[in-house]
């Protein structure tokens, strides 16, 4: 009996043997093959870093930057791709923020008595209550209002007195019955409780006060049975036939934002609504934070249907400058990081280039550089045309790296790269 093992490699018949033997050396081979490539690429990538290699043959740094695209007519129409020359010419600026609604302070009136006393009863007793002018507001019992109405009675009697006397005497009877009417009124009192203390003769107990505005209560300060002093306010009314509208402006807008100039504002509470207004203020302080400047915008409020605390976005133009080189919003694309435009060359391939914007129109935008006029540039589609070019970088970059045998596309339009080469 043999001493090896038949069940083990080497005790296995010389052909199949001799397969083992093959197939343990391409393992090998493969795996010191692996190896190699591993440090071939490490060391590339150490040389890069250290200035050796330009990295820009590298596949992922072509990735970065777009390449050119070639269309053709039958592709642009299919993709929806439109172009537009690059003409001079005036683009107002459009500046657009956000506001709040607020009250007019000239229109805001406090209501204070000039009278100490004590409220018997209110007529007004709610906060957003509307009161008319002349509206009773409140009867107040005053010991002050009483001695006045004391004084008017007893004037009155000695005017009846001396009717029949001298001319002098029935003069300064008169005059002490019109002072002593003066003297309720400036207390508050109007001119029809007045004449009706002189009609029936009789000290009145309390007197109503009424309201010296039109507008609606924003604050109140006074309940029943309350102990009032002169001079203290127990109402703020406010005029809401006229509101502001104030909101920030960023400090590169503020050359914009100019007194008198006209606004359009929109509501989220009322849609497809606008309202007209004009800049009546710019507040002469900047956040120091924010960077931004608040704005007053004066708007008319027929209807009462604009409220203090709603929000609003307005928008107001301000001076472009003359024969600047602008093209339409629609063929600028902004990266995030850059902006891009597609300028169609002589060759007819789309190339990309960076570009400076400044003022911007519902339509247009201001070209800083980065164009020269007379040039065409892709109006339309052009984010299709943006990841057409970054494919296509992809792609040809990647065709770079050690065994990748990959190309561009040689037309886009269509999205899809062709398949590698077998």
């Amino acid at each position: 009996m043999s001493s090896v093992d038949e069940t083990s490699p080497f005790g296995a018949p010389p052909g199949r043997r001799s397969r083992i033997v093959r197939l343990a050396i391409y393992g090998a081979l493969l795996v010191a093959a692996i190896v190699a490539a591993v440090l071939a690429t490490r060391t590339r990538e150490q040389q890069t870093e250290g200035g050796a290699i330009d990295h820009s043959s590298h596949g992922a740094a072509a990735g970065d930057v777009e390449s050119a695209v070639t269309l053709s007519p039958g592709e642009a129409q299919r993709i929806g791709v439109t172009y537009a020359t690059v003409t001079p010419g005036l683009v107002e600026r459009e500046v657009r923020t956000v506001g709040q609604v607020t009250y007019d302070e000239t229109r805001v009136r406090a209501i204070s008595p000039k009278i100490d006393g004590w409220v018997e009863s209110l007529h007004v007793n709610y906060t957003g209550q509307f009161v008319a002018r002349g509206a009773p507001l409140m009867t107040v019992h005053s010991p002050m209002l009483v001695m006045a109405q004391e004084e008017l009675l007893l004037a009155k009697r000695l005017a009846a007195d001396v009717a029949g006397g001298t001319g002098d005497a029935a003069r300064g009877a008169d005059e002490l019955v019109a002072s002593a009417r003066r003297r309720l009124s400036f207390l508050g009192v109007d001119a029809e409780e007045i004449a009706a203390i002189e009609g029936t003769g009789q000290v009145r107990r309390a007197l109503t006060l009424r309201s010296p505005v039109s507008g609606f209560v924003v604050e109140k300060n006074v309940v029943e049975g309350q102990r009032i002093m002169a001079g203290e306010a127990l109402y703020r009314v406010a005029d809401l036939s006229v509101v502001w509208l104030e909101g920030a402006v960023f400090e590169q807008d503020l050359a914009a934002a100019r007194v008198g100039q006209a606004v359009t504002a929109t509501f989220e509470a009322l849609p497809g609504q606008e309202w007209k207004g004009r800049i009546a203020y710019v507040y002469p302080a900047l956040d120091a934070q924010t960077r931004t400047a608040r704005v007053r915008v004066e708007l008319s409020n027929s209807g009462l249907r604009l409220k203090p605390g709603m929000y609003a976005t307005f928008r107001f133009r301000g001076r472009g400058r003359p024969n600047a080189l602008t093209v339409p919003r629609s063929a600028v694309l902004a990266t995030g990081e850059r902006t891009l435009v597609f300028v169609r060359r002589g060759d007819g391939k789309l190339e990309p280039r960076e570009v400076a914007v400044g003022a911007t129109s519902e339509d247009r935008i201001e070209v800083l550089r980065g164009l020269a006029a007379g040039e065409t540039v892709v109006a339309s589609a052009t984010f299709l045309v943006d990841a057409e070019s970054n494919l296509g970088s992809a792609l040809g970059g990647m065709g770079n790296m050690p065994g990748m045998d990959m190309t561009a596309p040689v037309s886009g339009g269509t999205g899809a790269s062709r398949p590698p080469k077998e």
